[in-house]
């Protein structure tokens, strides 16, 4: 499903215009990604939760020249999937 196919579901379950919708729909991304950039959880009880994890710095072989290469620490977003969700999907 992309973004557009969404939003149009929405116009159409709650029956706002399509404009309405996606705008709703970017609040709503726009809220996760501002909570997220600050090191903050998003949870969604039985959907799942939406947190920042920290990857430690690694060694890393470049595919093109076989080179290694030193791959920096970094924050890195990361989803885990609630009860509901994998219920569903099973």
């Amino acid at each position: 499903m992309t973004k557009e196919e969404l939003i149009e579901v929405i116009s159409q379950k709650i029956g706002f215009s399509k404009k309405q919708a996606g705008e709703t729909l970017n609040v709503i991304l726009d809220e996760i990604i501002k909570t997220l950039s600050q090191g903050k959880e998003i949870q969604f009880p039985g959907f799942g939760k939406f947190l920042v994890i920290q990857r430690k710095e690694r060694m890393g072989i470049n595919p093109k020249t076989k080179e290694k290469i030193k791959i920096l620490a970094m924050k890195v977003p990361k989803f885990r999937a609630g009860k509901i969700l994998k219920e569903a999907v099973k």
